[in-house]
């Protein structure tokens, strides 16, 4: 709604703390200035009152005398008297009587006067002073102070809507960056600008902004990965299965190559749905002390019939139990996955070995390796896949993601090391209970 935004809040909450402010001190120099003016007109009342006395003291008709001052008096809006101590406040009269001058304020014929009186020789002289005449002395002080009101709340008002303008500025761009946001294209950084809040919520949205990118990046790598790795199994399948419609290839030949591609997609299918699982705020992962000599016998039964298969040798290696902190499902999920990786790129006659030790599993094969610059992004999603694709017999390039991401949940990190042609060592390493004997890999 207009005149509701931040600047607009604070350019009139600036505003009504400026107002009271003029107003109060407008209010406080009045009243100021209007006993300045009182004092000043006593003051000058008095001294006059002392001129005249003198003059009346050496006359020889003070009365004459006042009477020829008369024109005087009236530019002055004055009234001479003599002798009229009655209309006198009681404590005036009775300071006067004992000789000592005396000045105030009375009422006199429904007017209200300054008034200042002393003794003469003969009788007592007071002199009035209209209240509304040295009232006229107080308006141009009120109008200099009404015009330095005015140029300061002038002044007020201009710095208002600039220190407004400087607070919400920061503000407004993070909400045009903000909605921007919302309607799925990605803003430019706010700059980091204004109070140590201001500018931390801008840093706070910056990373916001950064880490949604690369969350949207990411997802769009996956689902396109994700789409190419359906399609060529399904295109398979259907290219089977029509021909087989057609009578063009044989049957059995057709259905083996359609059980492959629903393989391959079975495990397309699983490895997502790990990463689905583990991507869960809900995924937990239960530790306890394992053996890790026992999870690389599971491991190498698991897959001891399809290493045979391949002519590749398979074996696992303890010198006794292997302590380590983890989940035994899930190591053995690592385990599986690296041991599948290995016995897919390990030639015929090659040898696949699972080495246990406590708080270390290390898988090692003698396939073709990877290049130096490949260990530093093997356990990327899809990475090695795009890498080598067309050159090995590579999986889904999501199994080495899920080996990392069940590791660190579990606490632990996994490496690679790889001599091209020569050795590749995966190497995951856990926890080793307090209590449990540290020892070293086997040879």
């Amino acid at each position: 709604m207009r005149g509701s935004g931040l600047r607009s809040r604070l350019f009139r909450a600036i505003g009504v703390v400026v107002l009271i402010c003029v107003a109060l001190t407008i209010g406080l120099g009045v009243v100021l200035t209007h006993r300045a003016v009182k004092r000043a007109t006593l003051k000058d009342l008095a001294h006059q009152a002392d001129l005249i006395a003198g003059t009346q003291n050496s006359a020889l008709s003070p009365r004459a005398q006042l009477k020829q001052l008369k024109p005087y008096f009236l530019r002055q809006h004055e009234i001479p008297l003599r002798d009229r101590q009655a209309i006198l406040p009681v404590a005036a009269r009775a300071r006067l009587a004992q000789g000592n001058p005396v000045q105030g304020t009375v009422s006199y014929r429904g007017h209200s006067y300054f008034f200042a009186a002393q003794r003469v020789n003969p009788g007592t002289l007071i002199i009035l002073r209209s209240q509304s005449a040295a009232g006229s002395l107080l308006s141009p002080y009120v109008l200099g102070l009404l015009v330095a009101a005015a140029a300061g709340g002038l002044l007020a008002a201009i710095a208002a809507f600039l220190l407004a303008r400087r607070i919400s500025r920061p503000v407004d761009r993070i909400a045009a960056a903000a909605r921007v946001l919302t309607h799925g294209t990605h803003p430019e950084p706010v700059p980091v600008e204004g109070a140590a809040e201001i500018a931390t919520l801008a840093v706070a949205f910056n990373d916001l902004a950064a880490q949604l990118r690369q969350a949207q990046e990411a997802e769009r790598n996956f689902l396109l990965s994700v789409s190419h790795e359906l399609k060529t199994p399904l295109t398979a399948i259907r290219g089977y299965a029509e021909a087989v419609e057609d009578g063009a290839v044989d049957a059995r030949e057709a259905a083996a190559t359609v059980a492959t591609e629903a393989r391959r997609l079975e495990r397309l299918v699983h490895d997502l749905l790990d990463l689905a699982r583990m991507n869960r705020t809900d995924f937990s992962v239960h530790n306890s002390e394992i053996d890790l000599a026992e999870v690389a016998d599971d491991a190498v039964r698991r897959y001891q019939q399809q290493a045979d298969g391949f002519g590749v040798s398979l074996q696992s290696v303890a010198d006794g139990p292997a302590a380590a902190i983890g989940d035994a499902d899930r190591v053995l999920q690592v385990v599986s996955n690296l041991v599948e990786n290995a016995l897919r790129l390990t030639p015929q006659g090659g040898e696949v070995r699972v080495v246990a030790a406590p708080g270390v599993l290390r898988v090692e094969d003698t396939g073709p390796g990877l290049a130096e610059t490949d260990t530093e992004r093997a356990f990327e999603r899809f990475y090695l896949h795009e890498r080598y694709g067309i050159e090995r017999q590579v999986g889904t390039g999501l199994g080495l993601a899920i080996v990392k991401e069940l590791t660190q949940a579990m606490g632990g990190n996994v490496d690679v090391e790889s001599e091209p042609g020569r050795l590749t060592v995966f190497t995951v390493r856990l926890a080793v209970p307090v209590a449990a004997a540290r020892e070293t890999l086997p040879a």
